[in-house]
């Protein structure tokens, strides 16, 4: 039985497969952080489509419509987080969406609402602001991964080229 306890577990340093693992984590992940980009933005876009609960959109006030686009924006931003997650390189054109929906979330409340009080105003300029901030982490982060995956690729290309001119010149 051989001993393999000297090894540290949390080190892949001289691992045989270490090259290989780190390639396939880094493509599982595309190069994304998902914790730090994808899981703030779910949250900031669950917010949006319970803040009308929280705050209590249909009072004194009643702002049915409002409430009823922040349920829908804030889903919609949701659903986009969680596609982000799952297939950056494929949902990359739709991360730059996440950015007009926290921007409308701003406005909304002059075009769609009927004389909005302060505390609305301020709760859509909030999770709008912060839903367009994470939109625009979110699409830098998507394009890296893009640029990343043509890096690949190209460097897999030339690398395969490389060996079969160097295996002809032999």
């Amino acid at each position: 039985m051989t001993d393999v306890s000297h090894r540290h577990r949390g080190d892949l340093a001289g691992h045989p497969d270490e090259m290989e693992m780190r390639e396939r984590y880094s493509r599982v992940m595309g190069g994304r952080d998902v914790v730090l980009v994808d899981g703030p933005v779910f949250l900031a876009g669950l917010y949006a489509a319970i803040s009308p609960l929280v705050l209590h959109f249909s009072g004194p006030g009643d702002h049915p419509d409002l409430a009823n686009n922040n349920l829908i924006v804030g889903l919609a931003v949701a659903v986009l987080a969680l596609g982000l997650s799952r297939a950056p390189e494929r949902m990359y054109g739709l991360s730059h969406a996440i950015i007009i929906m926290g921007l409308w979330l701003i406005v909304a409340p002059w075009i769609v609402g009927a004389d909005p009080d302060a505390g609305i105003i301020i709760n859509n300029a909030i999770v709008g602001g912060l839903i367009a901030l994470l939109g625009l982490v979110s699409a830098a982060a998507a394009l890296k991964a893009r640029r990343n995956a043509h890096k690949r690729a190209e460097a897999g290309t030339h690398t395969h080229t490389h060996h079969g001119t160097s295996a002809s010149h032999r």
